[in-house]
């Protein structure tokens, strides 16, 4: 008989939690009530299928997992389908790579963190000063919290964090065989 990926993975065909949709609070809320139900023993599977959304609802999901995976030496499996955008992908960087997993013809998505922020310059001169130096504070934070993000999705892989880091600002999509080929995942099903 030949060796399919379907018979090297079985388990991928039966995931423990479902995510589709925005990566946002709903989300998580789904997420959370899916994990609580899953087998006391044995590994798990996580899919999930998104065009992106809130990131530190993802980087929270993410956390969870490692949680588990740290205090309970539970192996969780990440499965892609069809879209991981943004958000997604960010998730996907709380698993390692020999865990991670995309199903024939899944986008990846990794580009830069965004921000939209209109800051009002009005009152006291020093109160003006302390309103940029937060807006900064915030801007440098969310590019260190991106750069950790990066490092997290390249490990284990023959991507670099440089060339991430000079692909993410045009978004760069991956198709799941060069996720697999760059070592961004472990294999394809």
């Amino acid at each position: 008989m030949t060796d399919t990926t379907a018979q090297r993975y079985p388990l991928l065909a039966i995931p423990h939690v479902r995510l589709h949709g925005p990566v946002d609070d709903a989300m998580y809320d789904s997420f959370s009530r899916q994990l609580a139900a899953c087998p006391a023993d044995g590994p798990w599977v996580v899919t999930i299928t998104t065009l992106g959304g809130d990131p530190e609802i993802a980087r929270a999901m993410g956390d969870d997992i490692r949680l588990i995976r740290e205090f309970q030496g539970r192996d969780i499996l990440f499965l892609g389908k069809v879209a991981v955008y943004s958000a997604g992908a960010t998730f996907m960087a709380a698993f390692p790579v020999e865990h991670r997993f995309l199903t024939r013809d899944t986008r990846l998505l990794l580009h830069e963190r965004q921000i939209t922020k209109t800051i009002e310059l009005n009152g006291p001169l020093r109160m003006v000063v302390a309103s940029l130096q937060a807006a900064l504070n915030e801007v440098e934070t969310s590019v260190r919290i991106e750069e950790e993000g990066f490092l997290d999705l390249v490990k284990g892989s023959q991507v670099s964090f440089d060339e991430l880091h000079k692909k993410a600002p045009s978004n760069w999509y991956i198709d799941a065989e060069e996720a697999r080929d760059r070592g961004l995942v472990l294999d394809i099903i």
